[in-house]
């Protein structure tokens, strides 16, 4: 059985011009040629992914979001910046091909990749995809365990030492969330302002071992093997990679992990398949990063409440700005509509990390 993932029908309003992306992949590839096929990866809510196949070649082609965008999102060159400079030694790196700025190919920067052909873990597990007992804890090890190899990167060593400013970072983080937030508010949008508040009193300090950060670090951005579904061959959607603190990542991370016995409006917008029977809970991650990393966590529970709970608010804040573009009618997409729900669910969530915050 055929598990890996597939792309489908591209979306209406987010068709691209095949002929001038056909000129421009055979004029910029030496021996491309052939008959083009378009499709489109339909999962993800920021950056579209297209597959570009020609013959037996697969390439994967990434552009911003039609409509308006956030000032400093979806920058294409920063993306194929940190692919080109992490491909030659963190081998999970697609290895990217092409970027061009040129408009008059599709009207915004984008550029190209190569494909890695893989399972991606969506909501559930695929049919005919059966952990056995354990499978699903060692999956999760070596989950965090690559996580971990990217933050162990010299960054400097291959050229990213002006890739971010790691000094200020979580007061950065942490107020410019905030005004994209209240940016991007409708509404019907909770106000987090209770959250925003706790998070400005109990904020921590920049890690001494700043790294790069993937910031979006998840099951669905994951491509697992298929002839071994527990190894791990590809991390994808580097937008938002920046340099910056392990801790902030790994809290971003956890704001996806919905376990077992969270409650039924966390669950509803479970994501990825996090509740599997054996599965790790957020504590116990929390707990492997420090020992594997050797970095000191007093208390994790609560030392860590901060970076959690930013995490969730930093996911809403994600959820709030693409939900605006569909509130406002920018986009079609209807999976867009049901993020309100999101929302308000991760505003629940860090009201409840607060209350019982020992911070």
């Amino acid at each position: 059985m055929d598990l890996t993932d597939k792309p489908k029908k591209i979306r209406e309003g987010e068709q691209l011009d095949r002929a001038k992306i056909e000129k421009f992949l055979k004029d910029s590839i030496p021996g491309f040629r052939g008959s083009l096929v378009i499709e489109q990866f339909p999962s993800g809510y920021s950056n579209l992914t297209y597959m570009i196949k020609v013959g037996e070649k697969e390439l994967v082609l990434r552009r911003p979001p039609f409509g308006t965008k956030a000032k400093t999102a979806h920058d294409m060159k920063r993306e194929y910046t940190i692919l080109n400079a992490l491909n030659p030694v963190f081998h999970y790196c697609p290895k990217p091909l092409l970027y061009t700025e040129d408009p008059s190919i599709m009207g915004c920067p984008f550029y190209v990749m190569e494909r890695i052909r893989g399972i991606i873990l969506r909501r559930d597990l695929p049919d005919g995809l059966v952990f056995k007992s354990g499978d699903a804890r060692r999956l999760c090890e070596n989950l965090l365990d690559v996580h971990l190899e990217l933050h162990s990167i010299d960054y400097k060593k291959i050229g990213l030492a002006d890739f971010g400013k790691p000094e200020g970072y979580v007061k950065r983080q942490v107020d410019g969330w905030s005004e994209r937030y209240r940016n991007a508010r409708t509404e019907d949008a909770p106000d987090f302002e209770p959250v925003m508040a706790w998070l400005q009193e109990n904020m921590q300090k920049d890690s001494d071992r700043p790294c790069i950060i993937h910031n979006d670090y998840k099951f669905d951005n994951i491509v697992l093997s298929p002839e071994d579904p527990l190894k791990i061959i590809g991390v994808l959607d580097w937008e938002m990679a920046t340099i910056g603190d392990p801790l902030m990542d790994l809290g971003s991370s956890l704001a996806y992990w919905i376990q077992a016995e969270d409650p039924p409006e966390f669950q509803a917008i479970r994501m990825m398949p996090t509740d599997m029977p054996g599965a790790m809970t957020r504590d116990e991650l929390v707990r492997r990063y420090a020992e594997k990393s050797g970095m000191r966590i007093d208390n994790p529970q609560n030392a860590f409440d901060f970076y959690y709970c930013f995490g969730l608010f930093r996911l809403a804040g994600i959820a709030q700005q693409i939900y605006y573009r569909y509130f406002h009618k920018q986009t079609k997409d209807e999976r867009f509509a049901l993020l309100i729900f999101a929302v308000k669910a991760l505003e629940q969530a860090a009201v409840r990390v607060i209350e019982h915050s020992g911070l």
